[in-house]
């Protein structure tokens, strides 16, 4: 089934394949925000290693699917080989940054308030919140698409796939962590739902203008997936590692850290 989908995502432009595996992601946070319907509330420990799990994925493809490629293609030796990936890592780093820095969120804890005031409600922000770090999911699959249709071997479509399905595994509890908060907070099922599930919707979005980009602009694609890798990890060690330590859980977290990065480190060896 597998060679299936990669041969006919092979066949189709690379930004209709990055809509469909992005559609996928968004359809498994809408899962996650699924579980409103039968939970009002999750176990702090359970929400704990899941929250762990998505960073522990995060970190792996960041590294297998991203970092490695973008070295690997890059041309040169030494210094002048890694400074692509350099540059584009820390570009993502920033940019996440000066999104957390201007744009209003709330952090699942409900604590602690960041961007520019506003007068928006907690559930908005928290919504923002969770979209925000959706952004470098959606490109970093997209641009793997568009790498992969410029015939750069370090990029392939299995690749694309497996990246866009460690995205989706922790897309789950990112759906749960924004729709269960939200119906604990007395709003409707119905509404804590859709709320939960559009948190993602920015992942195809991003997914289309990454495979785009770098389909028109080839030399950009090591930059472009350190960049994706960079935005990524800034969001795991700035929210979700310590989003998951939040709860006493400590131990529990790592080691939904450690599976998580395990379950991505072999998929995508294995299978790209």
């Amino acid at each position: 089934m597998f060679d299936t989908i990669v041969d006919y995502l092979s066949s189709i432009s690379p930004a209709y394949a990055a809509l469909i595996a992005t559609t996928f992601t968004w359809f498994v946070t809408a899962v996650g925000a699924g579980f409103v319907f039968f939970f009002k509330n999750i176990n702090r420990r359970v929400m704990d290693i899941m929250m762990g799990f998505t960073g522990g994925v995060m970190v792996a493809a960041s590294f297998w699917s991203l970092l490695a490629p973008a070295i690997n293609m890059s041309e040169g030796e030494n210094f002048v080989k890694v400074m692509p990936a350099a540059l584009g890592f820390l570009g993502g780093a920033i940019f996440i940054f000066i999104l957390d820095k201007i744009l209003p969120h709330l952090h699942v804890n409900f604590k602690k308030v960041e961007g520019i005031k506003t007068p928006w409600q907690k559930t908005t922000l928290l919504v923002l919140a969770i979209t925000m770090h959706n952004i470098p999911e959606g490109l970093a699959v997209g641009v793997l698409f568009g790498g992969a249709a410029a015939g750069i071997p370090e990029a392939s479509i299995a690749g694309a796939v497996i990246l866009a399905i460690g995205i989706g595994l922790q897309n789950l509890p990112e759906g749960v962590a924004v729709a269960v908060p939200l119906r604990r907070m007395g709003m409707s099922r119905r509404k804590s739902f859709m709320l939960g599930q559009s948190s993602a919707l920015v992942e195809p979005i991003a997914g289309v203008l990454g495979a785009v980009a770098v389909t028109i602009f080839t030399p950009i694609l090591p930059y472009a997936l350190a960049f994706a890798a960079g935005a990524m990890i800034f969001v795991v060690i700035e929210e979700v590692v310590p989003e998951s330590q939040q709860g006493g859980n400590t131990d529990l977290a790592t080691m939904g850290f450690i599976g998580g990065f395990i379950i991505m480190m072999v998929l995508d060896v294995a299978l790209g």
